[in-house]
C-alpha cells in the first residue's frame, strides 16, 4: 500500500516534471525561430540595398549631371535614365523606380507615372534626403497583392559628387521571401528536431532522477518503518498496523496482541558478546515469522522485545496453542559460536476489543501480562483484570524501591540450612522482602529483576550486607553462632570497589569474616569471567566463603569453576525437585556432588520439601540441604525460636530471655 501511494506520487511528479521542461523548449524554439525569422527579413533588406546601390551607381548616376534634380532632367539625361531602367524593369529585378528632388517632387519614373509617390512628409523619405538610406518591406498597391522591398537612399551624381535628390525603388520581395520560407523551413526541422533531442534528453533525464529519488524514497521510508538488524517491521509501523487492528475491533472483528520479551538475553550479549546477540535476534526474528499464520504481523519493537499482531482470533484456544507452539519453535537450540542455548521468551497477550479500545492502554496491559509471565510459573500468560494490579512496571519498581530504601520498608527473612548428617543448622541465609504500602508482603522475585538492571543494586545490596550482619551480631550475643549469607549480584561483582566495602563493613561492625557467606548465581560468573573472578578471589581472600549459587542453570565451565576461590556448591533447585521421578537428574545431582568434592567444595541443595529426598541426598554425600521440608523464610528472632535449640544446647529460659531482650530493644523487625 505505502509502496504504491509512493509510486504514484513520483509518477505524478514526474509528469509535471516533464511538462514543466517542455514549456522552456517551446518558448526556447519560439525565440530562435523568431531570432532566425528576423535574421531572414534583415538579409533581404540588406539585399535590397545592395541592389539599390548598384541601380544608383550603374544606372543613375552616369546618366544625370551636376544639377539638383528640382531643376529637371533634359531629354538627353531622361532618354539615358529609360534606357538604363528599362532593362531592370523588363527583367523584373526593379519593380519601380522614380527620381525625387528632395522637396519631394517626382522628376523621374520608370512608368511615367507619379501616382503612388512617398509622400515627402514620409520619414523614410526625410531620412533619405538627409543622406541616410532606408529600407523596408511593404505592400505596394501599385505594384500587386505581394510585398516588396522599398528603398529610398540618396542620388548622387558621378559628374559633381554629390547629393541631388532622392531614389526611391521598390524591388520584388516574393522571391526573397520564398527562399526565406525554405531556409527558415529547413530551419525549423533543424531545431526542431534538436530540441526535440533536448526535450527526449530533459526527460531521460527527469525520468532517471525521480526513479532514483523514488527509490531512495522507498529505500528510506523502508529504513525508517523497519529494523535494520532483523528487517521486521519497527515499533512505528507496528504501532500504525495495531491501531488499525484496533479499528477494525471496533466494527467487531476480534483479535490478539502480544507482547514477546527474551529471558537473560543480557546474559547473552555479556557472556558471548553483542554479535552473538545480534545473531541471536535474527534468528528469533526468523522463527517468529516463520511459525505465523499469513496475515499476522511481527515486530521488533526494541531492544529484545518483539510485537505480535493476530487478527481473526475468535478461537481463543487456538491462538494459545498457536502461541505455544511458537514458544517451542522458539526453544529450539541454536549455537552461537560454540555454545548451544535454548531461547526462553515470555508472552503477555491481550485480546481485543474486549481487554481495551485505544493502542496505549492494550500495549500497558500486554506488558502488564508479559512482566508477570517473567515472575510467574509460566511464560504465556493472558491478561486478566483481577491480576492487573499485580503487575509493576520496572522503571515503577526501581522508582518505588529507592523511595523503600528511604522509608525502611525493606526487611529480612532468613531461611536455615541443614546440615545433614546431624540435622543441625549450620547456617541461615538472608532473603529481602519488601512491605509495599498497597501490595503487602512481596517476595524478591516482584522486585529485584527490575532492580538489577539499574544502578540501585549497589545500594540495596549494601543494606542487605549491613542488616543482616547486625541481625547477625545480636542472635550472637544470645550465644547463636550461625553464619550468615547474603546473596550478591553481578553487577556487585562488576565494581572494583565491592569487596573492600564489604571489607570495610565487617571491620566497623566487629565481625570476622568467617561469619559472613556470600553466595554469587551462575550466571552472575559468566557476566565477565575476569572481573568475576577478581572479585571472587578478593572476597575470598578475606577469610569469606563463597558459594555458587542456583548451580546447573548457567554456562560456567569446569575450568572457571577449577580456578575460583569456592567454598561451596549450591544446586539449584530445579534438579531437586525432580529427584522423585527423574533418574536423569538423580545422576546430575550425583555427578555434581563428585564433582564439587572433587574440588574440595561443600554440595547445598536447595529447595528440598520431602524426607524421602533429604534421606536420598544424604546416602549419596550431599553435605546441606534448604527448603520448606525444614523451614520457610522468616525473621530471625522467630526462626531462632523456632530452631536454636537445635542449633546449640543453651537453657530454654536463657533463649526466652534473649527473645524478650531483643524485641524490647527494637529488632529490625
Amino acid at each position: 500500500m505505502e509502496r504504491g501511494r509512493l509510486k504514484r506520487a513520483f509518477s505524478s511528479l514526474f509528469v509535471l516534471y516533464a511538462v514543466a521542461s517542455l514549456v522552456p523548449v517551446v518558448l526556447l524554439g519560439a525565440v530562435l525561430l523568431q531570432g532566425y525569422q528576423q535574421e531572414a527579413v534583415e538579409r533581404g533588406l540588406e539585399q535590397g540595398r545592395a541592389q539599390t546601390a548598384v541601380i544608383q551607381e550603374m544606372a543613375i548616376a552616369p546618366s544625370l549631371g551636376a544639377e539638383d534634380l528640382a531643376e529637371g532632367l533634359t531629354e538627353v539625361q531622361r532618354a539615358r535614365l529609360q534606357t538604363a531602367t528599362d532593362l531592370a524593369i523588363y527583367s523584373g529585378s526593379v519593380a519601380r523606380l522614380r527620381l525625387r528632388s528632395f522637396s519631394g517632387l517626382v522628376t523621374f519614373s520608370d512608368d511615367g507615372s507619379t501616382a503612388g509617390a512617398l509622400p515627402s512628409s514620409h520619414p523614410a523619405f526625410r531620412a533619405a534626403a538627409a543622406g541616410r538610406i532606408d529600407a523596408a518591406i511593404v505592400r505596394d498597391p501599385t505594384s500587386g497583392p505581394g510585398q516588396v522591398i522599398r528603398v529610398l537612399q540618396p542620388v548622387v551624381a558621378n559628374t559633381s559628387g554629390r547629393a541631388t535628390g532622392v531614389l526611391e525603388v521598390y524591388l520584388p520581395y516574393d522571391d526573397i521571401a520564398a527562399e526565406v520560407q525554405d531556409q527558415t523551413r529547413h530551419t525549423i526541422w533543424r531545431l526542431a528536431g534538436g530540441l526535440g533531442v533536448l526535450y527526449v534528453v530533459l526527460a531521460l533525464i527527469s525520468w532517471y532522477t525521480t526513479r532514483r529519488l523514488r527509490r531512495h524514497a522507498a529505500q528510506r521510508e523502508h529504513a525508517s518503518l523497519h529494523d535494520g538488524l532483523t528487517g521486521l517491521p519497527n515499533r512505528e509501523w507496528f504501532r500504525a498496523r495495531a491501531e488499525e487492528a484496533l479499528e477494525r475491533g471496533r466494527r467487531g472483528e476480534l483479535g490478539a496482541i502480544v507482547l514477546v520479551d527474551l529471558d537473560h538475553f543480557k546474559e547473552v550479549n555479556d557472556t558471548l558478546g553483542h554479535p552473538a546477540g545480534d545473531a541471536l535476534l535474527r534468528v528469533v526474528g526468523h522463527r517468529l515469522s516463520a511459525s505465523l499464520r499469513t496475515d499476522d504481523t511481527v515486530a521488533r519493537l526494541g531492544g529484545d522485545e518483539f510485537g505480535l499482531i493476530l487478527p481473526r482470533a475468535v478461537d481463543r484456544p487456538g491462538i494459545l496453542a498457536l502461541l505455544d507452539r511458537l514458544r517451542e519453535e522458539l526453544a529450539a537450540e541454536i549455537v552461537l559460536g560454540s555454545v548451544s542455548i535454548s531461547i526462553e521468551a515470555s508472552f503477555g497477550v491481550v485480546f481485543y476489543p474486549d481487554h481495551g479500545g485505544d493502542l496505549d492502554t492494550i500495549l500497558h496491559r500486554a506488558d502488564q501480562a508479559m512482566y508477570q509471565g517473567k515472575r510467574g510459573a509460566s511464560s504465556l500468560v493472558v491478561y486478566e483484570p483481577t491480576s492487573a494490579p499485580q503487575a509493576m512496571h520496572s522503571l515503577t519498581v526501581q522508582q518505588e524501591v529507592r523511595q523503600a530504601l528511604e522509608r525502611d520498608e525493606l526487611v529480612l527473612h532468613y531461611q536455615p540450612k541443614i546440615e545433614l548428617a546431624t540435622g543441625r543448622v549450620s547456617s541461615v541465609e538472608a532473603l529481602i522482602r519488601w512491605i509495599h504500602p498497597q501490595r503487602g508482603l512481596l517476595a524478591p522475585a516482584e522486585f529485584l529483576p527490575a532492580v538489577e538492571q539499574s544502578g540501585l543494586i549497589a545500594p540495596l545490596t549494601a543494606w542487605v550486607l549491613r542488616q543482616a550482619l547486625t541481625d547477625q551480631a545480636r542472635w550472637t550475643e544470645s550465644g547463636i553462632t550461625w553464619p550468615v549469607a547474603v546473596n550478591v549480584s553481578a553487577r556487585n561483582l562488576e565494581s572494583t570497589a565491592f569487596p573492600a566495602s564489604v571489607a570495610d563493613l565487617l571491620a566497623e561492625l566487629g565481625l570476622p569474616a568467617d561469619r559472613l557467606h556470600l553466595e554469587v548465581t551462575e550466571t552472575a560468573l559468566t557476566m565477565d569471567a575476569t572481573v568475576a573472578g577478581l572479585a571472587v578471589t578478593a572476597l575470598a581472600a578475606q577469610g569469606i566463603d563463597i558459594a555458587i549459587d542456583d548451580f546447573g542453570i548457567g554456562y560456567t565451565s569446569l575450568l572457571q569453576l577449577r580456578t575460583l576461590t569456592v567454598a561451596e556448591v549450591k544446586i539449584d533447585r530445579a534438579f531437586i525437585m525432580g529427584l522423585p521421578s527423574s533418574e536423569q537428574d538423580r545422576a546430575i545431582v550425583r555427578s555434581v556432588i563428585g564433582l564439587a568434592h572433587g574440588i574440595g567444595c561443600r554440595v547445598t541443595a536447595e529447595g528440598v520439601e520431602s524426607q524421602d529426598v533429604a534421606d536420598w541426598l544424604g546416602s549419596v554425600g550431599c553435605d546441606y540441604a534448604q527448603g520448606y521440608l525444614f523451614a520457610k523464610p522468616e525473621p530471625w528472632p522467630d526462626l531462632l525460636q523456632r530452631l536454636a535449640a537445635r542449633a546449640c544446647r543453651i537453657p530454654a529460659d536463657r533463649l526466652s530471655r534473649t527473645i524478650v531482650e531483643q524485641e524490647n530493644e527494637g529488632s529490625s523487625l
